[in-house]
């Protein structure tokens, strides 16, 4: 019987306290799979992969990060990282959650999955913290130009200035979500983007940890990072032997419409990386663990650690 239990910890800004779900298989577990959720989510939106690993004998965890979820104080701390060096304590936290189910399931194969943002910050990661992975899952990642980039990065600076750091800026939103809904023909809400799946559509739209405008200050400190994981010199401090797998629908309007995650790939293999897999899906969009074919994505992926598993 899959089992679930949840927790929270110190975040390494001093200030928060962070929110954890674990599921636990029957039995010993036999690898864990950490999971980094996206922007305006929360990690419970993927209980239903969660126990599909657990069910296969996996523990999956994973937390909701700064201002997110039941990590977040308050509404006015919905898409807030709480100021100074966001990123960085948001990517730390993920870690410090791995460093504590490490020590508690001492010698697992570790992976992490990490979703949107949450692949952001898993490259994040994987630059920061070489060497302890056995394997990195991109879902819904994508590649910016460095001119989007900067414009981006400018205008988050100026809006953080005009409605402050926490002020919630419909013109960054829009050139944002906004962008990715007019991708589909006669979208029926602003989030279809996401997904085909109505009934996640509307789970999503009713779901109180979700749709609030990001503030100025997350949309900096993601694009900065953003910027960080682009840029050539710290992807040549990612381990080159570790696998990876980038998964994404070939509608995701994040990752270019498809081209997005393969544009990443090709960044990945150019910095020496020797294990890079890319799954395109037809017809999926952005949320390919909602998706309507999910459950092939779930296989899928299972069966690529399943084949790291075997090699170890």
């Amino acid at each position: 019987m899959i089992t679930s239990r949840e927790y929270t910890f110190a975040s390494g800004n001093g200030k928060d306290s962070i929110y954890v779900c674990e599921w636990l298989p029957e039995g010993k577990p036999r690898a864990v799979l950490q999971i980094a959720h996206g922007l305006d989510e929360h990690i419970k939106r993927y209980d239903e992969f969660a126990r599909f690993m657990a069910g296969h004998g996996f523990l999956a965890v994973g937390n909701d990060h700064l201002g997110h979820g039941r990590s977040a104080k308050g509404a006015d701390d919905f898409c807030f990282f709480g100021g100074e060096d966001g990123w960085t304590h948001v990517v730390d936290d993920m870690r410090s959650l791995s460093l504590s189910v490490k020590k508690s399931y001492p010698g697992l194969p570790y992976f992490l999955l990490g979703h949107s943002m949450g692949s952001f910050l898993t490259r994040t990661f994987l630059i920061r913290y070489p060497n302890e992975l056995q394997g990195a899952i991109l879902s819904g990642t994508g590649q910016t130009s460095a001119l989007a980039l900067n414009m981006g990065i400018l205008l988050s600076r100026l809006e953080g200035v005009r409605l402050g750091i926490r002020g919630r800026s419909k013109i960054l939103d829009g050139m944002c979500f906004g962008a990715y809904n007019k991708k589909f023909k006669s979208p029926a809400t602003p989030v279809d983007w996401l997904t085909r799946d109505e009934e996640i559509i509307k789970a999503r739209m009713a779901d109180e940890f979700c749709g609030h405008i990001p503030t100025a200050e997350l949309f900096g400190e993601m694009l900065r990072g953003i910027k960080y994981i682009q840029d050539k010199r710290n992807l040549e401090r990612m381990d080159k032997d570790l696998p990876v797998l980038f998964v994404s629908g070939e509608k995701c309007a994040v990752g270019d419409m498809g081209k997005g995650a393969g544009a990443a790939r090709r960044a990945f293999l150019g910095a020496g990386c020797t294990d890079v897999t890319l799954r395109l899906y037809p017809g999926a969009r952005h949320e390919v663990l909602n998706e309507t074919n999910r459950k092939e994505v779930y296989a899928d992926v299972l069966a690529w650690l399943e084949e790291r598993l075997s090699k170890r």
